[in-house]
C-alpha cells in the first residue's frame, strides 16, 4: 500500500455476470451518493436519520464504485460527530441526536470503513489521518467486553450497560477489530491488546452461545458468525445449510426473522457474502440474483418486502444501506477491488482463540461491576452531531 493518492479504474468496479453489470452496481453508487448530505452524513434515505454503522457500510459502496471524494466525506462527518469518549450516538438528524443510546457494534465498524477504504485503494492516506478516531472508537468499545469474552451490546443515555451481550453484534464486533489490527500493523501502530480482545470475543462466539441473548430467529444470527469469519470451513457450511429452510425463500431472498415471510435485500446480500467465504459461490450468487426482485431502476433498493402480498415493508422505503450491502456483495463474489476479501478470507489476520473462564456468577458479577463504572464523556458536550 502507499501513502500516496490512488488511481481508479471503471474496470475494478464490481460486475456479477446475469446479475449485476458494473453500469448497474454504478447506479447504486449514485443513488447513495444522491442522498449524501453536504456535510458527508448518509441518511437511510432523504430527510430519514443516521446511524454510523450504516454510514459506514454506504461509504464502503461509495469507495468500490469509485466516489472517493463523498466516502472521505463521510469519514470526515464521523469524525466530527464523534463524542468525548470515542463512541457515537445511535442515531443522528440533521439537526440533533434522535436516539443518544450508544451501540458499541455501531462504534467499532468504523475500523471495518475505513480498512475496506485502504484495502480497496492500496491508500493508506485516509485511514492514517483518522487513525485516532479508529483507536478511540476501539478503545471505547472494548471497555464493555464482558469476563466471558462477549461484549455488552450498549449503553443506555445514563451510560449505563445493558446486561447482555448480542450475537450479531459481537460477531461485527469481531470482525471490526481485526481490521483494526490489520491496520495498525500497516501503519506500524500495532495494539496486540486489540488482537488479544478479537481471541476474546472469537471463542465467546465459537464456544459459549448461552454468552448471548437468545435471538435464534433472526437471520442475522445464523449467518453473522460466519459472515465475520468465526466459524470456517465445515462448521461454517453446516450452519448455513442446515437453517436454510427456515432463512430463505427460494427465488425471494432471506428472510429477516424466520417466523415471517418478509424478506430483506441487506440481509440477503450479506448472507451471499457468508456464502461466498465458504466456498458456495454458486449458492450466493443464486441468492444474490434472487434479491434483485428488489431492485428499481435508479439503482436503490426496497428495504424489504412482505410475502405473498408483495408489499415493501417498511412501505415505501429505499435505504442507502441496502443498496450498500449490494455493492459489498458484488465485490465479494467477482473480487474487482483490493478489498474483496475483507469479508471472506485473506485480507485480515485470523484472531487468537482465547478461553476464558465460563461461570454465571462471575459473569454477573463483572456485569455488576461495568455498569458501576460507566465510560466517561458519553455526553456529546464539545462535539458537533449534524
Amino acid at each position: 500500500m502507499t501513502s500516496g493518492g490512488a488511481h481508479w479504474s471503471t474496470a475494478l468496479v464490481p460486475e456479477v455476470p446475469g446479475v449485476l453489470s458494473a453500469d448497474d452496481v454504478l447506479e447504486s453508487g449514485r443513488a447513495i451518493a444522491a442522498v449524501q448530505r453536504p456535510d458527508g452524513m448518509i441518511p437511510w434515505f432523504p430527510g430519514g436519520h443516521c446511524d454510523p454503522w450504516n454510514h459506514v457500510e454506504a461509504a464502503m459502496a461509495l469507495t468500490l464504485c469509485g466516489f472517493f471524494d463523498e466516502a472521505a466525506r463521510a469519514f470526515d462527518w464521523l469524525r466530527s460527530t464523534q463524542l468525548a469518549d470515542g463512541s457515537w450516538f445511535n442515531y443522528y438528524l440533521p439537526t440533533h441526536v434522535e436516539d443518544p443510546r450508544l451501540d458499541t457494534n455501531v462504534c467499532a465498524y468504523v475500523a471495518t470503513g475505513l480498512w475496506h477504504h485502504a484495502c480497496a485503494t492500496g491508500d493508506l492516506t485516509l485511514i492514517d489521518s483518522h487513525w485516532s478516531m479508529v483507536e478511540r472508537a476501539v478503545d471505547f468499545v472494548l471497555r464493555w467486553q464482558r469476563r466471558d469474552g462477549s461484549v455488552s451490546w450498549s449503553l443506555d443515555p445514563s451510560g449505563r450497560p445493558e446486561g447482555y451481550a448480542l450475537l450479531t453484534g459481537s460477531s461485527s464486533i469481531y470482525h471490526s477489530l481485526r481490521c483494526a489490527v490489520a491496520a495498525a500493523e500497516a501503519l506500524e501502530r500495532p495494539r496486540p491488546d486489540w488482537e488479544l480482545a478479537a481471541g476474546r470475543v472469537g471463542h465467546a462466539i465459537a464456544h459459549h452461545p448461552d454468552a448471548f441473548a437468545p435471538k435464534c430467529e433472526f437471520a442475522m444470527d445464523w449467518y453473522y458468525p460466519v459472515l465475520s469469519g468465526v466459524l470456517e470451513g465445515d462448521v461454517a457450511r453446516q450452519r448455513l445449510v442446515e437453517s436454510w429452510e427456515s432463512f430463505v425463500m427460494e427465488g425471494r431472498g432471506v428472510r429477516c426473522v424466520s417466523t415471517n415471510d418478509w424478506v430483506t435485500a441487506a440481509e440477503t446480500a450479506e448472507c451471499a457474502i457468508a456464502l461466498v467465504a465458504v466456498g458456495l459461490a454458486d449458492r450466493a450468487a443464486a441468492l444474490l440474483a434472487a434479491g434483485q426482485g428488489l431492485r428499481l431502476l435508479d439503482g436503490s433498493y426496497w428495504t424489504g418486502m412482505a410475502f405473498p402480498e408483495e408489499n415493501t415493508f417498511p412501505g415505501g422505503e429505499r435505504t442507502t444501506y441496502t443498496a450498500a450491502a449490494m455493492v459489498l456483495a458484488a465485490d465479494a463474489l467477482c473480487g474487482a477491488s483490493g478489498a474483496a476479501g475483507l469479508f471472506v478470507g485473506g485480507l485480515i489476520p485470523r484472531a487468537l482463540d482465547l478461553a476464558e473462564p465460563w461461570c454465571r456468577d462471575e459473569f454477573a458479577l463483572c456485569s455488576s461491576s461495568a455498569e458501576g463504572s460507566s465510560a466517561e464523556g458519553t455526553s456529546a458536550e464539545g462535539t458537533s452531531a449534524h
